[in-house]
């Protein structure tokens, strides 16, 4: 008889990264990514390529506070992490050393948590929800050249109440095509459960905030730079709102630049109250969802 595979069991990682210096989350041959970066670091320590899965793949340039992904190793792999010292315990000790194989990026890739999943975890498609946050500077704000990294600076003044009201024209379950990059397989239904922009009075710092079951390509930076083309003058207010409708994309479907768009946080059932949900929720994502 053949033998058996090991049981696998589960790991979630949470992490940050400044994503400046990365073409992206997803491996690409020869250009370097945050996933490649984090797979190199589990295989020198794990002794083998470890694949993750990530709950929200972000594009070159953005950055992350709250990403999680998973991956499964064998139970004498996680034991191995603490390198057989009986004190330690493996979860610690593999943000530690995570964390001292990823020093090489120079603080941009940083490992915050590490556990055991629940039984039926899945970064990807367990998640309730993800949000994001957008940083912009106009002209009528002062500019803080520490942060230009990370903050949008756009050269017209923007009217926030219109592209808030534009940002909330758009709230629901809707289909995205308009402002999302398709991919093969892939539907763009989506569920926008917040959208919307604030401005800091005494920075004049404008903040869009953006929470939906899940995003797809390029859907974030497309509904941003739709929102600041109202803002800015350029369309009229029903114009974000009217694009939606139309379900086109063309030359009209602007994409804000990456560097200012952060990856807030992911959220997921509650397994302590319900044991089942994390894979109900899961099942549930995976079936392909028909336009309202």
């Amino acid at each position: 008889m053949p033998t058996p595979s090991p049981a696998l069991i589960r790991v979630r990682l949470d992490l940050a990264y400044d994503g400046t210096e990365y073409n992206g989350w997803a491996t690409q041959p020869g250009l370097p990514t945050v996933q490649g970066v984090l797979e190199e670091a589990l295989a020198m320590i794990i002794r083998r390529r470890v694949r993750t899965v990530v709950a929200g793949r972000t594009d070159a340039g953005v950055h992350a506070r709250g990403q999680v992904v998973h991956f499964d190793l064998t139970e004498a792999e996680w034991a191995a992490v603490t390198r057989h010292r009986e004190s330690l315990e493996p979860a610690p000790t593999l943000v530690r050393r995570l964390n001292g194989a990823l020093s090489r990026e120079g603080g941009a890739v940083v490992i915050l948590r590490a556990s055991l999943a629940p039984e039926g975890f899945d970064a990807r498609f367990s998640a309730l929800w993800r949000s994001y946050r957008y940083a912009i500077i106009d002209s009528s704000a002062e500019r803080d050249p520490l942060n230009r990294r990370f903050t949008y600076w756009h050269q017209q003044e923007l009217d926030v109440g219109l592209m808030d009201a534009e940002a909330r024209s758009v709230l629901g379950l809707h289909d995205f095509l308009t402002f999302c990059k398709p991919r093969d397989g892939a539907t763009t239904i989506r569920e926008l459960q917040d959208f919307g922009f604030t401005r800091d009075h005494q920075t004049g710092l404008i903040t869009a905030h953006l929470r939906a079951d899940a995003f797809c390509h390029n859907m974030v930076r497309a509904l941003v730079a739709a929102a600041v083309q109202v803002g800015e003058g350029r369309h009229p207010v029903g114009w974000v709102a009217g694009r939606l409708e139309a379900m086109v994309r063309d030359a009209q479907t602007r994409l804000a630049p990456p560097h200012a768009l952060v990856l807030d946080h992911v959220e997921y059932p509650d397994a302590g109250s319900d044991p089942t949900a994390l894979a109900a929720r899961a099942e549930g994502t995976r079936a392909r969802r028909t336009r309202p």
